[in-house]
């Protein structure tokens, strides 16, 4: 088995369509937490992550610049991420399609394996 990361993107409305009143918030995690616990049940979730505030500083380039993010000019955004084990990049990949952020047009859920460093 190796290990994945998922970042869940959304673009912001899709976001506060989601989690807009406590009922909204409500039925979206509970949607969440029944992926997770499945994907825990099957082996095949190594860290569950956190959501990611939408605040943040980018430290850009050689001059080490920092700026208000995260990336201000992206049309969507990372609302949080977990840790995966699956067989394959391809397995992965299927393990992703049940994700809740994908009910709506506009999530999406990046898949990249995560590379071992010998030390």
């Amino acid at each position: 088995m190796s290990e994945f990361l998922f970042l869940y993107r959304n673009s912001p409305a899709a976001r506060e369509a989601a989690m807009g009143t406590p009922e909204q918030r409500q039925k979206s995690m509970q949607r969440w937490m029944a992926w997770m616990r499945d994907l825990e049940g099957k082996g095949h979730l190594k860290n569950a992550g956190q959501p990611l505030d939408r605040s943040g500083k980018l430290v850009r380039g050689g001059s080490k610049a920092i700026t208000d993010g995260p990336f201000v000019e992206a049309k969507d955004v990372i609302g949080g991420y977990s840790v995966i084990e699956a067989r394959d990049l391809a397995h992965a990949a299927e393990l992703a399609k049940g994700c809740p952020a994908l009910e709506g047009a506009e999530g999406s859920v990046e898949v990249r394996p995560v590379m071992k460093l010998e030390m």
